[in-house]
Formats: C-alpha cells, sequence, structure tokens
C-alpha cells in the first residue's frame, strides 16, 4: 500500500504537467526515479534496559537544482513509499517557488509519544548515525516534519558535529534560534500560504472584511493563519482541531480562540460546535485544509461550498476531490505553493548558516514575499494562459525549471 502513493498519487502528477511542459520525455523519466533511497536500523536501549530497532528511511530524490531539501517524520505509518512520494513532492516544491534545492524526505518508523525523553533523543542521534554519511550542508538538508521540532533537530546537528569534529550549522534547519535557527521559521508555512491569500485578494479585488475563511487544522500553521488572517481584516468564522470545531457566522474572537489553545490545548466555546467534516462544507469565501492528509475526497468534494482552497496542509484533496473541485472551478492553490513558506525560510536559515551572517525578523517577512508572490502569480499567468487548474500549472512550471537545469 505504501509504494502505491508514489505510483498513485505522485508519478501521475508528472505525466499530466508534462503535456504543458517543455520538458523533454528524456528528463520527464529521469524524473521517475530518485537518485538514492537510504535504509537504517536504530537501535535503541530503553529506559526499562530492554533493546528495541527501529527502521529509519530517506530520500534524496533531485539534486539538479541544489542539494537535496525535506523534513524527518517520525510516525507508526511512515513506509519507504510515503518516503519517496514525500521526497518527489519536495523537488516540486523547491522549484515551483525557485530557491536552489532539489527534493528530500526521511522517517522513522516510530510512535514518539511512547518514547521518554531520553529514548527520543537516543533514536534521534542514532538516526544521524546512520545517515551521516548521506547528509550534509551541501548534500542533503533536513527539517522537522510530523513530531520532530526545533530539539530534535538540535540533536542531530549536534551529533553531526560530534561525528565530523566541526561545526556544520548548515546540516539541519529548522533548530533552536540559539543553535543557528533563524528568526520567523514559527511561521513561515502560515505566512506563505497568506501570501497566496493576498494575491487572491488583489486579483479579486476583494475588500478583506468582506471575506469568510475558515481553518480546519489549529495547529501551528493553522493558528498562525488564523492570526494573520484575523490582523488583516479577513472574518474568520471557523475553525476546528482534533476533536471538533466552532463557527460563529458573524466572526470568532480569533485571539481569545488563540489564547484558550495555546493555554488549555482546546478551543473555547464559542458561537456553535461542529464537527470537522461539517467545517468544510460551510458556505465560507476561503476554505483552508491544514490538517489531515486527505480531509477532502470523492464523497465530500461536492459539498465544498468555498469558492478558494488554501491547501496548507500536505495533500489535504484525494485526485478524485481535485477532478470535482476543478469542474466546479473552485480555486486551488496546490499544498507545494500553498505551504512552500516552510521551505523557503528553511533556505533563509541556510544561507544564514553557510554565511554566517544572521538576519533580522523584517527582513525574513520581506524576502519571504517577495518568493511568494513571484512563485503565485508565475504559477497563475500559466493557468489562465493554458486554460488548466492551478495545480496542473504548478507542476508543469516547477518541471520547465527542473528541465532548464537537467538539460
Amino acid at each position: 500500500m505504501a509504494s502505491d502513493v508514489f505510483v498513485d498519487e505522485a508519478l501521475p502528477r508528472l505525466d499530466l504537467a508534462a503535456k504543458y511542459s517543455r520538458a523533454s520525455a528524456d528528463t520527464v523519466d529521469r524524473l521517475r526515479h530518485a537518485e538514492r533511497f537510504t535504509e537504517v536500523s536504530i537501535p535503541v536501549r530503553k529506559d526499562d534496559g530492554s533493546l528495541e530497532v527501529f527502521t529509519g528511511y530517506r530520500c534524496r530524490y533531485n539534486t539538479v537544482r541544489g542539494p537535496a531539501k525535506g523534513g524527518i517524520r517520525y510516525h507508526p505509518d511512515v513506509s519507504s513509499g510515503e518516503v519517496r512520494a514525500l521526497a518527489f513532492w519536495m523537488t516540486f516544491k523547491c522549484a515551483t517557488v525557485g530557491i536552489p534545492f532539489g527534493g528530500g524526505k526521511g522517517g522513522v518508523i516510530v510512535d514518539p509519544r511512547k518514547l521518554s525523553e531520553r529514548e527520543l533523543e537516543a533514536l534521534s542521534r542514532g538516526y544521524m548515525r546512520g545517515m551521516a554519511d548521506v547528509l550534509g550542508p551541501d548534500i542533503d538538508v533536513p527539517a522537522p516534519d510530523v513530531y520532530t521540532n526545533a530539539k530534535i533537530m538540535g540533536w542531530m546537528a549536534d551529533e553531526f558535529d560530534t561525528i565530523r569534529r566541526g561545526r556544520y550549522p548548515g546540516v539541519i534547519t529548522g533548530k533552536p534560534v540559539a543553535r543557528g535557527g533563524s528568526l520567523g521559521r514559527d511561521d513561515a508555512t502560515a505566512r506563505g500560504g497568506f501570501v497566496c491569500l493576498q494575491q487572491i485578494e488583489k486579483k479579486r479585488g476583494w475588500n478583506p472584511k468582506d471575506i469568510t475563511v475558515a481553518i480546519q487544522g489549529f495547529g501551528n500553521a493553522g493558528q498562525h493563519f488564523a492570526r494573520l488572517a484575523d490582523e488583516a481584516g479577513y472574518t474568520v468564522v471557523a475553525v476546528s482541531d482534533s476533536k471538533g470545531g466552532i463557527h460563529d457566522p458573524n466572526g470568532l474572537d480569533v485571539r481569545d480562540a488563540l489564547h484558550t489553545k495555546t493555554e488549555t490545548g482546546r478551543l473555547p466555546k464559542q458561537g456553535k460546535a461542529i464537527s470537522n467534516e461539517d467545517l468544510l462544507e460551510l458556505e465560507v469565501d476561503v476554505l483552508v485544509p491544514a490538517a489531515l492528509e486527505n480531509a477532502v475526497t470523492k464523497d465530500n468534494a461536492k459539498k465544498v461550498k468555498a469558492d478558494v482552497l488554501i491547501e496548507l496542509a500536505n495533500g489535504p484533496l484525494t485526485k478524485e476531490a481535485d477532478e470535482v473541485l476543478a469542474k466546479s472551478e473552485t480555486l486551488v492553490v496546490p499544498d507545494i505553493l500553498a505551504n512552500a513558506g516552510g521551505v523557503t525560510v528553511s533556505y533563509f536559515e541556510w544561507t544564514q548558516n553557510i554565511s554566517g551572517y544572521y538576519w533580522k525578523l523584517e527582513t525574513v517577512h520581506e524576502r519571504l514575499g517577495e518568493i511568494m508572490s513571484d512563485a503565485f502569480n508565475q504559477v497563475y499567468d500559466l493557468m489562465q494562459s493554458e486554460n488548466i487548474p492551478m495545480r496542473t500549472a504548478c507542476y508543469a512550471h516547477a518541471l520547465n525549471r527542473l528541465a532548464d537545469a537537467m538539460e
């Protein structure tokens, strides 16, 4: 089943994009295959004295435009096929926004919630020991992903320094700021998606206060998107987390929602309680899936009433849902563009690490805005000129850039 993610979801995007790209058949064929795939075993001595051996993966999919870039996820459902597919998507995400990285991804089959902090550190350092020969600032640069964070990246970076007997801050991004991390990384994913919303606002002549927004997923990305939208005058009418959501057609008190979620881990009692499924079907102008993969399927896609959908999560629409929304002329800003703010600021962090010169927060925000605006408008123009869905335009635009480098 895992390899089907790559075969059934990733590769068809390549075939479709090729129809609207100047890439040669040879280039398309090369992009069907990863450059390198590494599997390691990671023995960890548990707190009770027992030994458990975990499996870790790293895929370096393509490096023609620069070092591979992509997160490391800890999850019991990690598989080789998933990692390969995610590395493929990272290749196209980096090319879409024009940053000089290729695509990579990593993962460990583990439920990190069942490990103590000492066991988690041992696992993280063990992963780096197993992968140290295939990672490096100018080879492959990991970052946080599902169930990994700045602390885990710090452990891995420290282990790499120990192995190489030197200081290599650019080996990993998403590190704590005190260890060479970049300012602005905390809200980068949401900010990149919000820049896309601002560009749509300009093209459609919107007045933000007249535009309603619903956000499925109130984790890091969803919370920051809600804050940015609220500060810009948009009316956030619904948000949800894994336990359910809240809806008020007149607008939520976003500041209260953020404060309550931070303090209690729960949403406040505002408006009407709704389910995650209900939120997707609300009559709103903008829907932001920022939580789970495959949230919108062929079964509920026809019930989506939003005019614009911004994919802040990775893969929130199934292929069948995509086809339904394309027929309804819903503008879907795809994940490889909408959530590329995270990898863009990771690029900034890597750049600062390499140069030893660190930027002010305002500089990070300004440069992120420039890159995301340029990418959005280039993709939007291709979408209109070819009369194709924005997702297809994204992949075709990225494929053109990959072709220029490869050919």
